[in-house]
């Protein structure tokens, strides 16, 4: 039987024959991760059911991202309890502080995560290492704790959604637009519990931290993952991280799909989504003259250095606007030190910008950038619902680094290509 992308890797880790949607498999994982949130709460629950040890402490990694450095008593709690927790375990994958980065685009740097894996996370943004040809999806931490013990869960085997894309991109049209098109056709809901696929000439020459970001937002349309054919480049970004060994992999070209959807981006413009929902998507021209007081870059989405790559080519030389607080966040401490080396962390600065440790931090209004009533941001994150940043008098935009850029510097949303 042909099959889509989620259904060979699950057919070919789970040893099952794979005859469809919604047939129940058990599933050996090939990692299971958690966070400074998400880890205690597993923790508690791989306590509760006597388990001693993880089944490999080689393929459990904890990453404390959320609140790093810690913001308060209680967050500084929660990590004691991972790192005495990695301690007592034995994990090699531990990180926090200076070798702590946003735990998705972590893992790919250090090579943890690649094509044809089973990855499970307490995380919902899990699903980005779909971009790597990897079937990577979150799970509540109680489910995580029986992964930690057990070395695997189970699934049901989801239905497809395939999205092809075509056409030539616009300038200052990159990954972050072209989900938030997706987002914005088939709503939060519309890809519930599947997976999307994505192909197409687009995808075939987008870069792979191009599909990582596309693949991060798949749960913000439902999906249970993202996921991209392995491909050459695919190949050439593991071998960088230090992988050896991975081989291509793609759906059967004869694949059944549940749902087909063409896009065809050509004259497309950048998009952003308003509040509160990432499905509220509306061309940037639409919201030209919407002020903003603060612009966040960064985040699991879009902290790699591609994205801050096209954040300083904009900045440089301008001045960020007097009313408006601009805050980088490269995504790991490797985009930090490459960022600085390629003199990008002096454009933010020269700029205005605060430059800021590898975190999550402001995305899930954690810290480094809470938002007062009243006030207004654009962020290169990947989810505005209401409170999300901080008050719930506040509200989020998102943006692909291109428009989050040139927004701070103007003041208001406005398109890259009108800025001064």
């Amino acid at each position: 039987m042909p099959h889509t992308l989620a259904e060979k890797i699950i057919a070919a880790r789970s040893g099952e024959r794979i005859d469809g949607p919604g047939q129940i498999v058990r599933c050996p994982v090939s990692l299971v991760l958690a966070n400074d949130i998400t880890a205690p709460l597993a923790i508690k629950s791989f306590r509760a059911m006597g388990a001693k040890q993880v089944f490999d402490r080689d393929r459990v990694a904890l990453v404390c991202d959320h609140f790093t450095p810690n913001k308060d008593i209680a967050s500084a709690e929660q990590v004691k309890v991972v790192r005495e927790f990695a301690r007592d375990m034995g994990l090699t994958h531990y990180y926090e502080g200076g070798d702590a980065g946003v735990e998705h685009a972590l893992l790919p740097e250090l090579g943890l995560v690649g094509p044809g894996e089973v990855v499970v996370g307490a995380d919902s943004h899990t699903c980005t290492y779909g971009g790597l040809g990897a079937f990577a999806t979150g799970m509540g931490s109680t489910d995580i704790a029986f992964a930690m013990a057990l070395g695997e869960t189970w699934f049901k085997v989801p239905a497809t959604l395939r999205v092809d894309i075509s056409g030539r991109l616009e300038p200052f049209v990159g990954a972050k637009d072209l989900i938030l098109e997706v987002i914005g056709r088939i709503g939060v809901a519309g890809a519930l519990y599947k997976a999307l696929e994505f192909g197409g000439p687009v995808v075939d020459r987008m870069p792979v931290e191009g599909r990582m970001t596309m693949a991060n937002m798949a749960i913000e349309a439902g999906a249970k993952v993202g996921l991209f054919a392995a491909d050459d480049k695919t190949l050439a970004y593991c071998r960088e991280a230090g992988r050896l060994g991975d081989m291509p992999l793609a759906p059967d070209p004869a694949a059944v799909y549940e749902q087909r959807m063409e896009l065809d981006a050509g004259g497309m413009g950048p998009r952003v989504a308003c509040p509160h929902l990432p499905e509220n998507v509306r061309p940037v021209e639409d919201l030209a003259g919407t002020k903003i007081d603060q612009v966040v870059i960064g985040s699991c989405t879009n902290g790699r250095i591609s994205d801050l790559r096209q954040a300083a080519a904009l900045l440089k030389g301008r001045k960020v606007d007097k009313d408006v607080r601009l805050i980088v966040l490269p995504a790991t401490p490797g985009v930090w030190r490459q960022a600085l080396a390629e003199g990008l962390l002096a454009v933010f600065m020269d700029a205005g910008a605060v430059v800021g440790p590898p975190t999550c931090g402001p995305c899930l209004g954690g810290h480094m950038g809470i938002l007062a009533g009243g006030e207004r941001a654009l962020a290169t994150t990947n989810r505005n619902f209401k409170g999300r940043m901080g008050s719930l008098e506040s509200e989020v935009y998102l943006a692909g680094p291109a428009v989050a850029a040139a927004s701070a510097v103007a003041g208001e949303i406005i398109h890259p290509a009108n800025l001064a």
